[in-house]
């Protein structure tokens, strides 16, 4: 890891985990894990959901999308046009529900390190002087997982169904075939293959990782779909109706 990336992400997070760690009744690091997850989930809350409110925007305008790739199917530079003009005149920017993805990766990436390598004891050689240093570090969870090993099954089928679940919340409906459009047909195809396959690629990571890892993307999973639910439920509230899975 460069040193800059080290100090400004990892070392930070670590002695968080740390500091967790040590007020955790029975120093348990799967506890600490969990609680930092969702620290750092809470602390990005503000950058979630505004990814959030732009995913569910542009799902909104998924009708007048087909509508337009349906009028342009025989003129690419024409569909391109109309659809910036929409994006426009609703204002919304086709980029802004990545852009907040790219401020949130440098942490999420500093979080993966900190349960690979924060486990090691050579990495308290980087806790600030005024972080207590534990004795030792119990690897496991609750006394059953053990977070250094990896093949957990369970683990690993339970993190691909919540990623499953969280990638169908952002999911639009398959729109109507558009005859003579090829490419959007393969397109969509793609889309309804990566719904499953992302999924499945998950539960393979996660098999394959660590349990400390797989238990820290469970957390930020199912911590990510609760936070889907309470921003569409805001929604309704401002908006007057109920929204559903999928609208």
């Amino acid at each position: 890891m460069g040193e800059i990336f080290t100090s400004v992400f990892f070392q930070p997070l670590f002695n968080l985990l740390v500091i967790i760690y040590n007020l955790v009744p029975g120093q348990d690091l799967g506890v600490t894990i969990i609680l930092l997850t969702i620290a750092v989930k809470v602390i990005l809350t503000p950058l979630s959901w505004k990814q959030l409110a732009a995913q569910e925007a542009l799902k909104a305008l998924q009708p007048k999308l087909e509508e337009l790739k349906k009028q342009y199917k025989d003129d690419k530079q024409g569909m391109v046009q109309a659809q910036m003009k929409l994006f426009t005149e609703h204002k919304i920017n086709p980029l802004s529900s990545c852009l907040p993805l790219l401020v949130q990766l440098p942490f999420l990436i500093a979080l993966y390190y900190v349960f690979i390598n924060g486990l090691k004891g050579e990495s308290l050689g980087l806790l600030y002087p005024f972080v207590s240093r534990p004795s030792e570090l119990h690897e496991s969870f609750l006394g059953i997982l053990a977070l250094t090993e990896g093949k957990n099954v369970f683990l690993a089928l339970v993190t691909g169904a919540l990623q499953f679940w969280q990638a169908k919340m952002l999911s639009t409906k398959k729109p109507p075939e558009v005859k003579g459009s090829k490419d959007e047909t393969f397109a969509t195809a793609m889309n309804q293959q990566m719904l499953y396959v992302m999924p499945a690629f998950t539960a393979l990571i996660v098999y394959q990782f660590p349990s400390g890892l797989g238990l820290y993307w469970l957390t930020q999973t199912a911590f990510g779909i609760i936070q889907h639910y309470l921003f569409l439920g805001l929604k309704a509230r401002k908006t007057g109706r109920q929204v559903r899975l999928g609208d």
